[in-house]
């Protein structure tokens, strides 16, 4: 009997496959479309801003061997993630990865914590968005799917889905992100059911637990706090934040052959800080 394949080339390929991410016109999605496009894929990437889709659509393109594509959608509503599936399923008859990237955070007092801006928007975005979107889509990622080479969804978490800290540096004095780590830590509940529903049909679900990357979410408390805020008791140097090879590299893994046998996985990618950092929580992604 010869030996299988084992060559890099063959068990981290993704060339030629369908992508669709969420939230993917800037950081943690636009790290991971670039990822996929540089590698071949056929990327879509969904957003509300048209502008900065175009010039990230257009920036990712640049180094990569097919164009790629972008959808206006507002995830924050059922209504509007069908939209986007409708969308999708005129351009597309497969789906072979869905990244549900998109997320939004609040920041409030916690005697005055505002309930639709603060808990029912965010969990209209990190968490509802995930099931419809996944859902919708789930005949588009089995459809000639096997468990050799399964349909592929990667929710973007949070280490605050494990981390309880709502006050700190990332968000202003006063005031917490009180509703954020909640719906992380249901994303991570709801990877597990989805990986548990999917399964039977040859599809994948996986989580990423990021810690602290660059991101217009992240800017306003690195901006204040400092880098070296977020330095002390980071294992892997002073002020290693993650990086987009950091994020795109986990991706991948887990949309290429050598996951086909990893579902309903909870991945934190934080460097280590969640062991060293007192008091201050990566909470944020987008």
């Amino acid at each position: 009997m010869s030996s299988p394949d084992l060559t890099i080339n063959n068990l981290f390929n993704v060339k030629g496959k369908i992508v669709l991410v969420t939230g993917g016109g800037s950081g943690i999605g636009k790290m991971i479309a670039a990822g996929f496009a540089q590698n071949g894929a056929k990327v879509y990437i969904a957003a509300r801003k048209v502008p900065q889709l175009k010039e990230a659509a257009e920036d990712i393109s640049k180094s990569s061997p097919i164009p790629v594509q972008y959808i206006q959608a507002n995830v924050g509503s059922r209504a509007g993630c069908d939209a986007l599936i409708a969308e999708f399923k005129k351009r597309e008859s497969k789906l072979h990865v869905l990244v549900n990237n998109s997320g939004i955070t609040w920041g409030g007092s916690f005697h005055d914590f505002p309930e639709e801006k603060g808990w029912d928007n965010v969990f209209n975005v990190n968490v509802k968005s995930i099931f419809y979107m996944t859902a919708g889509l789930s005949d588009y990622l089995a459809k000639g799917a096997d468990n050799r080479d399964p349909g592929r969804v990667i929710n973007i978490s949070s280490t605050a889905s494990v981390d309880p800290t709502a006050e700190s540096a990332l968000s202003s004095e006063g005031n917490g992100t009180w509703s954020y780590q909640p719906s992380k830590a249901a994303v991570n509940q709801l990877t597990s059911a989805l990986a548990l529903k999917l399964g039977p049909q040859h599809v994948t679900v996986n989580a990423i637990l990021p810690g602290l990357f660059p991101s217009k979410m992240t800017a306003f408390g690195i901006q204040t706090a400092g880098e070296d805020a977020f330095a002390a008791g980071q294992p892997t140097g002073a002020c290693r934040m993650g990086s987009p090879y950091d994020m795109a590299g986990l991706a991948l893994f887990l949309a290429s052959p050598a996951s086909a046998h990893i579902t309903g996985t909870h991945t934190l990618l934080d460097g280590g800080a969640r062991y060293g950092r007192a008091g201050i929580t990566a909470t944020v992604k987008l």
